[in-house]
């Protein structure tokens, strides 16, 4: 279980289901928004999109307060669980092994239909941020899969029950580039300048945020050119080509290959894209970014040393210049000795048990999660509808 809020969430879904039905597994995937009462996950979706670009810090004063004061947050898990609880039961089919929610209200459902009989299979919860909010666990899910230890610790405050750093899900797409060659053809093919280190300013699938004031800062720095991906914020598009900053872009259907052209991504939200960028090989640093998880997700990059956190613009063309002079190896998913225990479609499939051609699996999982069905069940939005970070 998805949904369509930005890209993030979607994105995790798509590549897990792709993984599993790799492995021989039937996937079937939800956009939790479409297993609310008609018209409430419109609804949803709108006032999100609405609160970013109009009130972010509004978005942000509601996640302190749904953080600082417990119960609130747990009336709002309450109440989606039992709006969609009907539904989710209903593409729950009987040959299903496990259920997985890559976004928190999914989560709080799930949660709430486990621990009343409506789910005897497992509820896995996947944490698609690095920062992780109380609203993500829900009692009753019976293991979280954590992008990085600093993700695990805070889930475990939270009170998860059980809860593995598995890294993230990145489709391998995304790689480095193979050559500079191979780096200045695509620059070429995207009409990217050829000449100056690239500064790729990445704001969500809705270009939402501080973003022009982001790129009319690097361009005046002089040491890159900014490279704005404004997604469907066609207005934002218009305001940089009117000022001549950089090179903005409207949406990205190869962002693959954008991701190799680039020196550095500048990122405000802490979403899929800066994951992509690290298993690219590019450098990533937060700046200008969105209060609530924007903020919250910089921190928590910035304590596991994926990605510097730039909190004022003094600090930006510092910052920028060691960027541009790093190459990191791609992915350095933890600054850990210890790697993660596995990846996670290979403990989803060890929870979901074997097909007619199982794959190699040995990952340590709680006994009291263990099912006896035979596939998985995933969620995830319409094609039509799916978003890019």
């Amino acid at each position: 279980m998805s949904a369509s809020v930005g890209a993030g969430h979607d994105g995790a879904a798509r590549e897990l289901a792709r993984r599993l039905q790799e492995a021989g597994y039937a996937v079937d995937r939800h956009d939790f928004l479409d297993l609310l009462p008609p018209g409430c996950g419109r609804l949803l979706r709108g006032s999100y999109a609405l609160e970013l670009r109009v009130a972010p810090w509004a978005w942000g004063s509601m996640l302190r307060a749904l953080e600082q004061h417990r119960g609130f947050g747990g009336l709002v898990g309450r109440l989606a669980g039992r709006a969609a609880a009907r539904r989710t039961r209903a593409v729950i089919g009987p040959d299903t092994a496990a259920v997985v929610s890559t976004y928190p209200l999914a989560s709080q459902a799930l949660g709430q239909l486990r621990r009343s009989g409506g789910l005897s299979v497992p509820a896995v919860t996947f944490l698609t941020d690095m920062s992780v909010h109380p609203l993500w666990v829900a009692d009753g899910i019976d293991l979280h899969l954590a992008l990085h230890p600093v993700a695990s610790d805070q889930a475990g405050r939270h009170g998860a029950r059980e809860v593995l750093s598995c890294g993230p899900l990145v489709g391998p797409q995304f790689r480095p580039a193979l050559s500079e060659d191979e780096r200045r053809s695509e620059r070429v093919r995207l009409g990217l300048p050829t000449d100056r280190p690239l500064a790729l300013v990445v704001a969500g699938s809705w270009g939402v945020g501080e973003v022009e004031e982001a790129a009319r800062e690097i361009a005046a720095s002089g040491l890159a050119v900014p490279v704005t991906v404004c997604g469907h914020n066609s207005v934002l598009r218009g305001r940089l080509l009117k000022s001549a900053v950089g090179v903005p872009l409207g949406w990205v259907d190869d962002m693959p290959a954008l991701l190799r052209t680039a020196d550095v991504v500048v990122q405000n939200a802490g979403g899929l894209t800066s994951l992509e960028a690290m298993a690219s090989g590019v450098p990533v640093v937060s700046y200008r970014c969105l209060p609530g998880h924007g903020v919250t997700n910089a921190a928590a990059l910035d304590e596991a040393g994926l990605a510097v956190w730039i909190r004022d613009l003094p600090s930006l063309a510092p910052a920028l210049a060691t960027a541009l002079a790093s190459r990191p190896d791609p992915a350095p998913w933890t600054v850990d000795a210890a790697p993660a225990p596995s990846s996670p479609d290979r403990v989803i499939a060890e929870l979901a048990g074997p097909t007619a051609e199982p794959a190699t699996v040995a990952v340590p999982i709680p006994a009291q999660a263990r099912p006896v069905a035979t596939t998985a069940l995933y969620a995830e939005q319409d094609a039509q509808t799916l978003e890019v970070a």
